[in-house]
């Protein structure tokens, strides 16, 4: 059953202290997450302490990141493009070949961000390949728009054909979550279902959202009323059971790491008690736990 992992984000600057918290939980995979620079963390020491923490357990390191702008490198984006490359050298330590983030983008387009997308990402691919480390785009607008935005251009399907086709790599592919479409009003099943098969998903986050619909069919989505929310999957309106079947029927074999506080009512005290839930939740879609057939 666990071709699919189920397992959580933790933060990199005390995933040692963390980690071993969660796993009486049952939890099966950590993703490891820096904001925008790993600056001072000693990786190699960080990679030490965590493998000892799950060593002897059926888990694993599902994937180690850096969610900033690579792109600009500008303010306290200055360290995230080095921050990359650190991570690509390190994966290996960690036990794992992925390495993810935002994309980072330029003032401008989507378009206008491509020329730089395709150099920067050009050479980290070509690092990240003579290591056999794939590098994964998390599919999150960071509040950007095809016109402009601060942080990232791998948020809609259109602008992930002009990356892949910019950066023709093998080892460059998507952080799945249907929570970032479904916040854009688009259905993360049917483009599921077509880029699962393109074998370009590498890492799905465990995130989901609920759509007010009452209020976009009233008040549309430019007024004050919100209409849509994160959610920790279990509590929002995707079927779980239908995604973890798509991503099997295309062969995906990766990992469902919850990305958890942002939850509306699942947050402060009961962080963790949302959690666990959406570990069980994601745990029975999965198909319960494994019973073998009848001896013939």
């Amino acid at each position: 059953m666990k071709s699919i992992r189920i397992g959580t984000l933790v933060g990199g600057g005390n995933a040692d202290k963390i980690i071993p918290q969660l796993i009486p939980h049952g939890f099966e995979s950590f993703a490891l997450t820096f904001w925008q620079s790993t600056r001072g963390a000693d990786l190699y020491e960080l990679a030490k302490r965590v493998r000892e923490a799950v060593e002897g357990r059926d888990i694993v390191i599902s994937a180690i990141g850096v969610f900033g702008n690579p792109l600009t490198g500008a303010g306290d984006n200055a360290d995230t493009l080095a921050s990359w490359e650190r991570l690509i050298d390190a994966a290996e330590a960690f036990g794992t070949n992925l390495v993810n983030g935002f994309t980072g983008r330029m003032p401008g387009s989507i378009d206008q961000s491509l020329p730089r997308f395709a150099e920067v990402f050009g050479e980290l691919a070509k690092r990240a390949e003579a290591r056999g480390v794939r590098l994964a785009f998390e599919n999150c607008d960071m509040g950007g728009t095809w016109g402009s935005g601060e942080w990232n251009i791998a948020h809609n399907p259109t602008a992930w054909e002009l990356m892949f086709n910019a950066v023709p790599s093998d080892s460059i592919g998507l952080q799945w979550e249907p929570c970032h479409q479904m916040v854009s009003l688009i259905d993360p099943i049917p483009q599921l279902r077509k880029w699962v098969s393109t074998g370009k998903i590498f890492n799905v986050h465990g995130k989901d959202a609920t759509i007010a619909w009452d209020v976009v069919r009233e008040h549309g989505i430019h007024g004050p009323r919100e209409f849509v929310w994160h959610r920790t999957p279990g509590f929002g309106d995707s079927n779980w059971t239908d995604i973890i079947s798509i991503l099997r029927q295309g062969g995906y074999a990766g990992s469902i790491d919850i990305e958890g506080w942002h939850d509306p009512v699942y947050k402060g005290e009961l962080e963790m008690t949302g959690q666990v839930h959406a570990l069980n939740y994601l745990k029975r879609c999965r198909g319960g736990d494994f019973v073998p057939n009848p001896a013939e």
